[in-house]
């Protein structure tokens, strides 16, 4: 498997077990992000990803159709690093909504899977930059054992595709 797409394997496994991303729209709001969190529908890697909200949020009232965003992603060991470009929409899908609804979902929305205040956001990737966190002391061993650690770091970093 190729190192890119190694890495990528391990950013939608982080994302996965994780969840918790900072979103925002590009050009908009100067740039700034919320936490948010984030669901994958199903075992594949690959996009879209979800993101469940509410109508009076600023960042879904600022979604203006298919809006360019940008997500950031730290696993929570800090073992992965991500920064995502995409595209972010309102897509209140009845299927999915029902897919990924869950008991820490239900507690957000008093009316449940049809309450009119839930929103839920489509976020389809296209690029990242995926940093892996290569621990300093296996650097320090390394460099003590003769090998140089920037050498290999270099196949810990990866622009790799998310787009179907």
């Amino acid at each position: 498997m190729k190192a890119e797409a190694a890495i990528a394997a391990k950013f939608w496994k982080a994302l996965r077990s994780d969840r918790t991303v900072m979103l925002g729209l590009v050009g908009v709001d100067e740039g700034h992000t919320q936490p948010m969190t984030a669901l994958v529908d199903g075992d594949q890697d690959a996009g879209p990803i979800w993101i469940f909200s509410a109508r009076d949020v600023d960042l879904v009232k600022a979604v203006d159709g298919r809006s360019p965003a940008l997500m950031h992603f730290v696993s929570k060991g800090h073992e992965l690093f991500a920064s995502i470009d995409g595209d972010l929409e309102i897509d209140n899908d009845p299927a999915v909504v029902d897919r990924l609804w869950n008991p820490f979902l239900a507690a957000w929305y008093e009316e449940g899977k049809r309450d009119p205040k839930l929103r839920l956001l489509r976020f389809d990737p296209d690029r990242a930059q995926v940093w892996l966190n290569e621990n300093s002391m296996f650097s320090a061993l390394k460099l003590m054992l003769g090998r140089d650690p920037k050498k290999e770091y270099k196949e810990k970093v990866a622009d790799v595709s998310l787009a179907d």
